[in-house]
Formats: C-alpha cells, structure tokens, sequence
C-alpha cells in the first residue's frame, strides 16, 4: 500500500524514527542512478555506505535507470570504483537492457532493428541475440540515394550523440511500414550538466520520430511498468507493498512508482526539488497527483543515522 506511514505522505520530509521504520519495512529497495547515486564519476555522498549497508542487512537492492549509453557490466564497473563494494550485473536494470529483453521476450522480433542510439544500447541488444543494422553512412549521403536495409522489423530510439538527419530520414521511410515496432529506451526530456546547461534527452528525439512518422512510440523505460516486470522476473516473490522507488525526477521516477503500485522517495540531489513536487500536489489535475512522491529526503545520506540507531539496538 503507497504511503504506508500516513502521518508522513505526499511531499513530506522523512528523517529518523519515521525513516527508520520505512527502512525496516522493505523488502526491496529501487534506486535511480543519476542525481541518486552519483553525478557523472563523483559518487553522491554517502551513497556508496548506504547501498552496501543495505545490501549487508540482506535487502533486496536494485537500479533502475533510463540511461541505455552504456552497457550493463560497465555499470557494474562504475559501481566498484565508485566504492559500491557489493553491486551485481543482475541488480541492474537499464532502459537498454529492458529494451532488448522486450524485443526478445514480449514482441519476438523476427527481423533486424534499426536503433538510434549509442554503442552501450547496440551491445544490450547484440547479447539478447538481437540483430541490429550494421552500417556505415557515407558523409556525402543522403535519403535521395542511400540504401534501405531490408527486414527492418523495428526502430529503436534511445539517447544518441551522435543523431544525424539521415538517421532519422530512415527511421521515418522504417516506419512507413505499420508492421515495423516504433520503441524508446525512454522519453526523459533532457538532462542537467555543470554550469547550467542542458543535455536534449531521448524523449527530444522521440518528437521529431514521432511527428516525421505520424506515430506514438511504446516506452520501455520508466516511467513504463514494463521495467518492474522486468524485475519481478527475475526476482521471485516481489511484492509491490515491499518496495520503495527512490529517484530524483518527478516525471519518471515518482509516476513509475505510482504506476506499479510502489512507494516513492524524492531526494533532492538530482533534477526535482520540492517546490516542483508542492505544485503538482496542489494541482487541480488528478493525473498530476501520480507524479508526487510519498516522501522526501534531502539525500539518501539520510538513511545512515538510521543504520546507526539499528546498530545500537543491536548492540
């Protein structure tokens, strides 16, 4: 049941005895990864005590993230220099990864994929047995006289930094074909960088794909329940009411709990602040209340006292 501890639902903060509860009354722990755990190479402080203190007390731990740039066993290496002693390449779950377990699980894709995105996605789908077009355009090319590759049975859309417009002039002519899957590792709009500037998201992408095809894409990352299904796949027995969602940003995180029926934590070391979650509880729209979170905390540092007062009892 969301917000089990009523006295302290929506927006409120949660520190303490109220903290400590929450903590012991979970089973499973999901966790955002950036402006959650870490900001770029620079791990959020604390961070990496808390993960592998829950880890130790036989939580169930695991990262969801819409991040498809880089494979999962790079994350797992990010994990350890990071100091996250514990984290494993199955308590991870990108957007990328949960892409190519779609294509090969759900849909059964029986053709090549055409993927807009970064290598780290092409390698989730290249392990999953997905085949994907390979090819090199010429610089000179364009849609007039390049080539089309044939049994193109899907696109994918995913963050890419690399996006020409040939790439999208060929998803477009793909997607012509009301067979062809139209799929997106996620639709996050942009993402923050140092200095105030913005980086354009996959869901910027996602747009302009949509619009060129007159068509909607099917998302697979947050806030889409088909990554808890992923989850709950691959973890016997979860159990919505055990799980808190712990995220950073309002849109996908706080609504991906609301949709698969978890409890969410906002921390405030990512995109949304407080003030953010305030408007959208008072809002007169009540598709706008899935997007508050049950509780709040400065930084997930803020469990450590917590750890020490169970500490104590113990002892």
């Amino acid at each position: 049941m969301a917000g089990a501890f009523g006295g302290f639902k929506g927006c409120q903060k949660i520190r303490g005895p109220q903290l400590r509860s929450l903590m012991e009354a979970k089973d499973y722990f999901l966790f955002d990864c950036d402006g959650v755990i870490w900001h770029g190479e620079q791990a959020v402080t604390g961070a990496a005590k808390v993960v592998n203190a829950l880890i130790s007390r036989g939580k169930n731990v695991v990262f969801v993230t819409n991040n498809s740039t880089r494979p999962r066993e790079s994350y797992v290496h990010k994990f350890l220099r990071l100091g996250f002693t514990g984290v494993m390449l199955g308590q991870i779950f990108s957007s990328g990864y949960c892409s190519a377990l779609y294509l090969r699980d759900v849909v059964k894709v029986r053709g090549q994929v055409f993927v807009i995105g970064c290598d780290g996605l092409r390698r989730e789908l290249q392990e999953a047995g997905i085949p994907c077009v390979e090819e090199e355009d010429d610089p000179a090319a364009t849609i007039y006289d390049c080539a089309l590759a044939p049994d193109v049975k899907a696109v994918l859309v995913g963050h890419d930094d690399k996006l020409t417009f040939l790439k999208l002039a060929k998803a477009s002519c793909f997607l012509r074909d009301p067979e062809c899957l139209f799929l997106a590792t996620d639709n996050d709009p942009w993402h923050p960088l140092s200095g105030g500037r913005i980086l354009p998201g996959s869901g910027s992408l996602i747009a302009a794909l949509e619009v060129a095809s007159g068509r909607k894409a099917t998302v697979i990352g947050k806030p889409s329940r088909f990554m808890f299904e992923c989850i709950s796949s691959q973890f016997s027995g979860v159990d919505p009411a055990q799980c808190l969602m712990v995220g950073d940003r309002l849109e996908t995180d706080m609504l991906f709990g609301s949709n698969c029926g978890l409890d969410t934590m906002l921390t405030l070391t990512g995109v949304s602040q407080l003030e953010d979650a305030e408007v959208y509880r008072s809002s007169e729209l009540s598709a706008n209340h899935s997007l508050v979170p049950d509780y709040v905390v400065d930084t997930i540092a803020d469990f450590l006292p917590a750890f020490e007062e169970l500490d104590e009892q113990i002892n």
